[in-house]
């Protein structure tokens, strides 16, 4: 035995998403892909509003008569529009320019309907003619259809057949009429008045019309019987639209008495009456594939949206997949791809087989497999029905607000009204109890949850103990196959906690550390992270969810990883290991799957729990386009010499080898990637490790001579310095080669080096306060040189050895040079650097004053001429 049918209201959220203010509307129609809605006003405009962003977008300026009809034709990026001057117009929306304009009628248009897949438009007028206009034809009229006698005010094609269409006039009929036919199939007629609006209805069962008229009624009509089954009285005025919706069991009815009424399209019963106080009511229109419904009235329009979004679907374990088409249930099952799931891109439509199981005697909004699968849920009209999965025979039925499992499969929980909370075990009623601070939602699981206004409370599902109750607002609750994590999603952000049932034991036993919110270590609190969940299922210790921002993300360790950006609102079916694959279904009931490999949330899993063993167990069986993943989870968890044990990235290798001071790996990947910068950065971790000859390996590798020059001074290291001179002249990097010959005292490759990159000015200078024997060879070509730029400048220069008496002290300076030369020792130890007079404190002319060079018995005069030496 069933219950009745009309025992409970249909529970329907209905929120407001658009409030458009403006002239009187007349007619509104809802883009089928973009947010957009289009309204036509009394006063000869027709607006586009985008119900996204609240934002008017588009605007047509007609004329100044009403406008009483505006569609889209989103194939041809069309809006078409009827006004009372007799004229068609048609303007693209994207330009907003106007690509036709042609007068249909003899007086005002009332309707216009697009045919879904023809190039035809029908159209009806106070002339009391219906049109046919093909616009693949110019626009010629193709058939004009008379019958009525007296105004048509609305024609809709029937969507089972669309070679047929019905209209309403007010000759108080409702005709029903066929493509290419001259004469009516068949009248309806039962309205006391005038008939101002239809609707056929699109669900696959009920061969039926609706229709609304100024006598105040709304009547359902059978038209393959052609008689009316059902009348619906409650509207104060002229009922002016009608709609049946094209998702929903409703039926929706406005009228010039200010309100749309919300009625079951089944039971017939009048669920909901909406006054927006915007006054008359001129228009309704429903969108398939939509739970939105646009309203017009004569101060603005409205868009509604009815129900949840969220799909009626479920799917265990093994991959089958139960959903809710209307009040038809469906399976398809996953096993039925075969062969070509391993051809599965991540993120296509899967091209399931599906399986009609029967119709549900209750309208689903929801649908939940039971844990172990064999059994199945439908949640609906306030009422819950339990079928076994296989063959969806009635286990148990009734009346329920909202319906939980618990994680055996043999429990379950139902909530009656805002107090009592019920629980069944094996079909049979266990316990009733009232939660102290009401009961506003029930979550399953491993404990039964019970929101309230005060928070949140745990009761365990045997006893009916009160386990925990915590400060929060959840609005999804999901607990983890092993019960040891649950994650609680709020409108801000999720909280992941650890049940601790061993605590939880110990305190029950020794009636310690409980208090009137329960049991305080009952749950350790994990991490909270800052994103909302709309769906979610746990994986081993990994949480896999779906975001507010569309994006499919796992939690792990305290760690966030996206596995997709989705291009549409999803919802997560679950995880089938074997197939290492994760399922979601969207709105329109298609099922997309992504890719998501079993072995690494194992190993990452064993990683959380510190169990290493497992992990490495696991590793060899996660493939190696995946370590670097994984290697990066570890280093995030503070294990990076697992990570680099791991990674497969040389980069990522690299930069943990280098963090772990790992010389020997970060110099093989340095030769193996032959990059400078890997060069320079293992030179200056050698550097801190003390290990120089590294260092200057390194150095030399990555060409570095500015800190190749920086060790060997700071070590004091001759031969390196005497290499990197030469090194250094070699490869052209002749600033750090003129300093390390400079340190050495070789001041004739100084020289050499200014003179062989044309810095002869400089090469002159320094000629003369080192090396005075060569400043005639530089002076010349110097002289040369400049000459070729400005010979009145080369001729000013003085050689020494043609103008000595601009020379004063040249001859000093010639003889300290030779005792220089011969007195130099290049290197010296350590041990006599304190024996050694500082440069700055020396006076060579007048040491050299004494020195007789080889071959010469002359004492020159000294002069005082300060020569800085190294």
């Amino acid at each position: 035995m069933f219950p009745p049918y009309n025992m409970y209201p249909l529970r329907l959220d209905i929120k407001r998403k658009l409030t458009a203010r403006s002239d009187r509307v007349k007619s509104v129609d809802l883009h089928p892909t973009e947010p957009w809605m289009v309204a036509s006003l009394y006063s000869g405009t027709v607006v586009v509003w985008n119900h996204e962003t609240q934002m008017m977008v588009k605007t047509f300026e007609l004329c100044d008569l009403p406008v009483r009809v505006a569609k889209f034709v989103a194939r041809k990026h069309w809006v078409i529009a009827g006004a009372d001057d007799m004229q068609i117009r048609v303007f693209n929306y994207n330009t907003l320019e106007r690509v036709h304009m042609f007068e249909a009628h003899s007086d005002y248009i009332r309707c216009i309907v697009v045919h879904p897949t023809q190039p035809y438009i029908l159209t009806s007028s106070d002339d009391m003619l219906i049109k046919l206009w093909d616009w693949d034809r110019k626009w010629s009229c193709g058939q004009v259809f008379e019958g009525h006698t007296h105004y048509v005010m609305q024609i809709v094609i029937n969507p089972k057949d669309n070679n047929q269409f019905a209209s309403a006039s007010l000759d108080r009929t409702v005709k029903v009429w066929q493509l290419g036919s001259k004469t009516p199939n068949f009248t309806l007629e039962g309205h006391e008045k005038g008939v101002n609006c239809i609707d056929y209805y699109s669900g696959g069962d009920k061969p039926y019309l609706i229709s609304g008229a100024d006598d105040r009624l709304v009547k359902i009509w059978d038209y393959q019987n052609k008689t009316c089954v059902q009348t619906l009285e409650g509207h104060a005025q002229n009922v002016t639209c009608v709609c049946f919706h094209p998702e929903l069991p409703i039926i929706l009815t406005g009228s010039e008495d200010g309100t749309v009424r919300v009625w079951h399209s089944n039971t017939y019963r009048l669920e909901n009456t909406l006054n927006y106080s915007m006054e008359r009511v001129w228009c309704i229109c429903g969108q398939p594939g939509s739970n939105s419904v646009a309203l017009g009235y004569d101060e603005g329009s409205i868009i509604i949206k009815l129900g949840r979004e969220e799909p009626a679907m479920s799917m265990d374990s093994s991959g089958k997949i139960i959903w809710a088409h209307h009040s038809e249930v469906q399976q398809a099952n996953l096993k039925s791809m075969g062969e070509t799931m391993g051809e599965i891109r991540d993120g296509e439509r899967l091209s399931l087989g599906v399986k009609d199981m029967g119709s549900c005697e209750i309208f689903p909004q929801t649908i939940q497999h039971s844990p172990n699968g064999r059994f199945v849920v439908v949640c609906g009209d306030g009422e819950y029905i339990i079928y076994t999965a296989m063959a969806l025979r009635n286990k148990s039925f009734g009346s329920a607000q909202e319906f939980v499992w618990a994680h055996d499969s043999s429990q379950y929980a139902i909530r009656e009204g805002s107090s009592m909370v019920r629980i069944f075990k094996n079909f049979k009623e266990k316990k009733a109890f009232k939660p102290d601070f009401g009961t506003e939602g029930i979550f399953g699981g491993f404990l039964l949850g019970v929101r309230s206004n005060s928070g949140l409370a745990f009761y365990d599902w045997e006893s009916g103990e009160l386990i925990r109750r915590i400060e929060i607002q959840p609005k999804h609750i999901f607990w983890s196959d092993s019960g040891e994590l649950v994650c609680i999603g709020t409108d801000e952000s999720f909280f992941v906690l650890r049940y601790l049932p061993e605590k939880v034991a110990a305190a029950q036993e020794s009636k310690e550390e409980i208090t009137e919110d329960g049991i305080e270590g009952a749950f350790e609190v994990l991490g909270e992270v800052p994103e909302i969940v709309k769906t979610g299922v746990w994986v081993g210790d990994c949480f896999i969810y779906t975001s507010s921002l569309n994006r499919l993300n796992y939690y792990v360790g305290g760690e966030i990883i996206t596995i997709a950006h989705l291009d549409r609102t999803m919802y997560l079916l679950g995880y089938i290991p074997k197939d290492d694959r994760l399922y979601l279904g969207d709105k329109e009931l298609n099922v997309i799957s992504y890719s998501l490999l079993l072995s690494v949330l194992e190993y990452q899993t064993a990683v959380m729990r510190r169990d290493f063993s497992t992990a490495d167990k696991v590793l060899p069986t996660i493939p190696k386009e995946q370590r670097a993943r994984v290697a990066h989870f570890l280093e995030k968890q503070g294990f990076r010499q697992q990570a680099l044990a791991v990674t497969t990235d040389p980069e990522h290798k690299f930069e943990l080898a280098l963090q772990l001071g790992e010389l020997k790996i970060a110099y093989q990947l340095a030769s193996e990637a032959e990059s400078e910068q890997k060069w320079k950065q293992l030179a200056e971790l050698a550097t801190t490790k003390c290990q120089f000859s590294l260092a200057q390996e390194c150095l030399h590798q990555a060409q570095d001579y500015g800190g190749l020059l920086l060790l060997a001074t700071a070590s004091g290291n001759v031969n390196m310095v005497g290499k990197l001179a030469d090194g250094a002249e070699k490869d052209g990097k002749t600033n750090v080669a003129f300093l390390t010959y400079f340190l050495q005292g070789r001041l004739d490759k100084c020289l050499d080096l200014l003179i062989e990159t044309d810095r002869l000015p400089e090469a002159a200078f320094l000629a003369r306060t080192y090396l005075p024997s060569h400043v005639s060879r530089v002076v010349k070509l110097w002289k040369e040189s400049l000459s070729k730029v400005n010979q009145k400048a080369a001729d000013a220069l003085a050689d020494p050895s043609q103008y000595s008496n601009l020379f004063p002290g040249l001859q000093q300076a010639l003889l300290a040079e030779e005792y220089l030369k011969e007195t130099h020792v290049r290197v010296r130890p350590a041990a006599e650097y304190p024996l050694i007079m500082p440069n700055e404190d020396r006076d060579v002319l007048k040491e050299s004053a004494a020195f007789v060079p080889k071959g010469e018995i002359t004492k020159p005069e000294v002069r005082n001429l300060h020569l800085y030496i190294i």
